[in-house]
């Protein structure tokens, strides 16, 4: 389960990693945190609530529940989203795939009921909205950070902050981006997206974090496009980790038939 994002998403986040020397290693500290964003535990389950807000102040309501399941830290893992409302989108199911290779593309999959259609999400996809909202699907997913060069830019009494440059700008919309992560918990705290001309367009936050089972959790996050004035608020409930997930609970089978024990 993650966050997004970028915190991403999915939002399940811990810190378990030595105190840092002097002299910081910027790929200890990025590898860090991201173990602390998208590996708590081996598996992890949660229920999520998003409300989008557009420009105009108008609100929309997603609600889900996410199973993650971890095939090796820092590396591949398996993730499931099974949406309860609204009608529209109830029984869709967003499945992925993630792999921590950069030579290989995660692999992502939509399940529409109504049409009783399963939809790849190509990776050229990846950064465009999941489901109406501010996040992407990537951010849902996770971005591995062998994606990005990162130059520590900035240290402060409580956090780090980092730039990060994507390796294959050709695949993203954005020019780089500034990380804040927690000096303690090892959490991005606040990414801010940029354009080649300098433009902040958009802001991905970690609104508040819980200890939850012994691991440092974002269960509050927020995406906000700077340019439109719409974001995205996501709450995180009911979290569990190490549950003992199993494998065929991500298989393609899940996508009709989900895993009701884990949904209540």
């Amino acid at each position: 389960m993650k966050s997004a994002m970028a915190l991403a998403f999915t939002g399940l986040l811990v810190a378990s990693v030595p105190a840092w020397s002097a002299e910081l290693d910027v790929n200890e500290l990025i590898q860090a945190s991201e173990r602390a964003s998208y590996y708590a535990g081996d598996d992890g389950r949660s229920d999520a609530r998003m409300m989008i807000v557009d420009a105009q102040g108008r609100k929309q309501l997603r609600q889900f529940t996410i199973l993650r399941k971890d095939v090796a830290d820092n590396g591949d893992q398996k993730m499931m989203v099974f949406f309860t409302r609204p009608a529209d989108v109830r029984d869709t199911v967003f499945r992925v795939e993630k792999h921590a290779a950069v030579s290989e593309d995660d692999d992502r999959w939509l399940y529409l009921p109504a049409l009783d259609l399963v939809k790849r999400i190509s990776a050229g996809d990846k950064r465009t909205s999941f489901v109406g909202s501010h996040f992407f699907y990537e951010d849902v997913s996770g971005r591995a950070v062998s994606e990005d060069t990162f130059t520590l830019q900035e240290e402060t009494d409580s956090r780090y902050v980092l730039k990060a440059e994507p390796k294959n700008p050709d695949s993203v919309e954005f020019s780089y981006y500034v990380v804040e992560i927690d000096k303690t918990t090892k959490i991005p705290m606040l990414i801010n997206f940029y354009k080649a001309n300098g433009e902040n367009y958009r802001r991905v936050e970690a609104v508040e974090v819980e200890t939850i089972e012994g691991f440092p959790t974002v269960t509050r996050s927020k995406v906000s496009d700077l340019a439109s004035g719409g974001y995205t608020l996501m709450e995180f409930r009911n979290m569990d980790y190490n549950l003992g997930l199993e494998d065929d609970i991500f298989s393609e089978r899940s996508l009709r038939t989900p895993p009701m024990q884990w949904l209540k």
